[in-house]
């Protein structure tokens, strides 16, 4: 008897209505023969824009850059199984890496075909298993809604991250009644122990020398106004992690922007200088402190909150750590300071760093090398500073300028800052624009890049042009894999093999793509550009000839056995 309330409905047809139901607006893919019925069923759905992506992977690094601009669900479906599930996984883990919420969907082979090397056969159970917070394989039309659901409750539960779900071709042309198509989970909420915040008022007392350092966890609880309220009641500075420069607005006078080997020297003084320090949704992970007390306060005391119990203590010795959101942590700081009126103030402390926080910056853009006959990186980021829009965000790729670039850039709100993090990967920037321009329509939006990486991606400039996605692309082109060839450069005796690229002009192919295309060989006309770029409509790519002398070893740990 057919179900008159609750017709059947196809797989696929569940699928977008488990997405539907649960707010997503954006879904990211590459059609294909194993998902069809997902398809077609999204051809009728009117609230939700699909975004037709030229490759898995960068399908998948603009569904995370979405999800982190935005704080929702960043979806990426690979329609096809085998190469189309394969090709996923390198956004996918790095995904995992800057903790998204990414659901990615791949369509599988049909359940009957399972384990008889059937066409495109491949173990995509095992193959995201290891990159996701969990990977479903959906065996019934019948569970479509409760797994997707599952799936989606995970990705954005606890500490976040990548969830992967696999559904077979029979699955989704299968048939079935759903009665709901999305479920409330009542989410326990953690009490902090008062006891706990007594004992951190204690340590903060005893100290002549605390910094907050604060991380990813600050952004994704929105909780900057908690944090920055702390910083000015008890007159401490504050501190990111690295690749989160964007978490305070650089105006904020407590705030010294990025730590650690690849930050600025005043932020990483104040964590090497500290004698306690107050980590809020951070990790303190390789990219912030190499795990070496070269970066960090071998004596200070830490106190660390985060959401994931396993964060706690991991890297260092820590003197309390508190199992919980960061922002209910401070809210709850912030109440029993205010009950018991204590105001801190160490003004040599604090008055020594922002003087040196404001010569810093000022020498920063005296130093900028402006006048060179070939373009150097750093006159290059002051006229981006220069010209670059209040509300604007960026996007960065790894490699030797891209690294250059992460602490130079003055940010005035949260989640306007978007690198690889941990997983260092080169091509991702100029996907990753195109996911915060869809979630930040208003922002605008430069993604910058190497030539290398850049001509990884360059595809998804008829994603951009099709879909209207309109954000600035800045190669910086110095006809190298840079960091590469610095390391054979400083280490190898300059014995350069794969290290030198032959690339297309870019500008003329972005033209050819129906984009808008700018050639830079001189840094006076750089500004211009960008100018032009901002008011004219079209997706932008400017050309930028950088001096490909001006190449940065990193990675000094990783050749101390060449150094004599």
């Amino acid at each position: 008897m057919i179900n008159k309330k609750n017709p059947p409905i196809s797989g696929g047809k569940a699928v977008v209505e488990c997405l539907k139901a649960n707010n997503v607006k954006y879904v990211f893919g590459l059609i294909g023969s194993a998902t069809m019925e997902l398809f077609d069923a999204l051809y009728d759905e009117q609230s939700i824009k699909f975004i037709d992506v030229r490759d898995e992977r960068t399908g998948a690094h603009m569904a995370d850059a979405y999800a982190r601009a935005s704080g929702n669900h960043g979806v990426m479906i690979a329609g096809q199984n085998g190469p189309g599930a394969t090709n996923l996984v390198t956004g996918v883990a790095q995904a995992k890496a800057a903790f998204s919420p990414l659901l990615s969907i791949a369509g599988a082979i049909a359940t009957e075909h399972q384990g008889k090397d059937a066409f495109q056969e491949v173990d995509q159970q095992k193959l995201f298993e290891p990159i996701t917070k969990k990977t479903f394989s959906i065996e019934e039309t019948k569970n479509i809604a409760v797994d997707l659901n599952e799936a989606m409750r995970l990705a954005k539960n606890g500490k976040w991250g990548p969830v992967h779900v696999n559904i077979p071709r029979d699955v989704l042309s299968g048939n079935e009644s759903f009665k709901s198509f999305v479920f409330k989970n009542k989410i326990e909420d953690k009490q902090i122990d008062k006891n706990d915040l007594e004992k951190i008022i204690a340590l903060i007392k005893e100290a002549e020398k605390p910094v907050i350092i604060c991380g990813a966890g600050i952004k994704n609880s929105n909780s900057q106004k908690e944090v920055i309220s702390l910083s000015k009641h008890l007159n401490i500075p504050l501190v990111s992690s690295a690749g989160h420069g964007d978490v305070i607005p650089f105006n904020c006078n407590l705030y010294a922007g990025q730590m650690g080997p690849r930050g600025n020297k005043i932020a990483s003084q104040l964590v090497n200088n500290a004698d306690l320090i107050i980590a809020i949704g951070t990790r303190l992970g390789f990219n912030s402190t190499f795990y070496s007390y070269d970066n960090i306060s071998k004596s200070a005391k830490i106190v660390q909150v985060d959401i994931d119990p396993i964060a706690l203590g991991r890297y260092f010795p820590i003197e309390l750590g508190i199992n919980n959101d960061a922002k209910k942590f401070l809210e709850n700081l912030l109440t029993l300071l205010s009950l018991k009126k204590l105001k801190y103030n160490n003004s040599v402390w604090v008055n020594s760093f922002i003087n040196e926080r404001n010569n810093y910056y000022k020498k920063r853009d005296s130093e900028a090398d402006v006048g060179s006959e070939t373009i150097q990186p750093s006159g290059l980021f002051k006229e981006l500073r220069d010209v670059m829009p209040k509300n604007s965000s960026v996007t960065l790729d790894a490699g030797t300028l891209c690294l250059q670039a992460t602490d130079q850039f003055n940010f005035a709100e949260s989640k306007s800052l978007f690198t690889p993090l941990d997983f260092g990967l080169v091509g991702f920037s100029f996907a990753a624009g195109l996911g915060v321009k869809l979630a930040k329509p208003n922002s605008p939006v430069f993604s910058l890049m190497g030539d290398g990486g850049f001509g990884m991606t360059v595809s998804e400039l008829s994603t951009a042009v099709q879909h209207n996605i309109n954000t600035i692309t800045i190669v910086m082109n110095n006809k190298s894999w840079g960091a590469e060839k610095a390391y054979q450069r400083d280490y190898y005796k300059k014995r350069y093999i794969g290290a030198d690229i032959s690339s297309p002009p870019f500008h003329e192919l972005a033209e050819l793509y129906g984009a808008k295309g700018y050639h830079i060989t001189q840094l006076k006309d750089f500004k211009n550009a960008v100018t032009d770029a901002l008011v004219c409509n079209m997706p932008s790519v400017i050309n930028v000839e950088v001096d490909p002398k001006a190449l940065y070893s990193f990675r000094k740990d990783s050749f101390t056995h060449k150094v004599k």
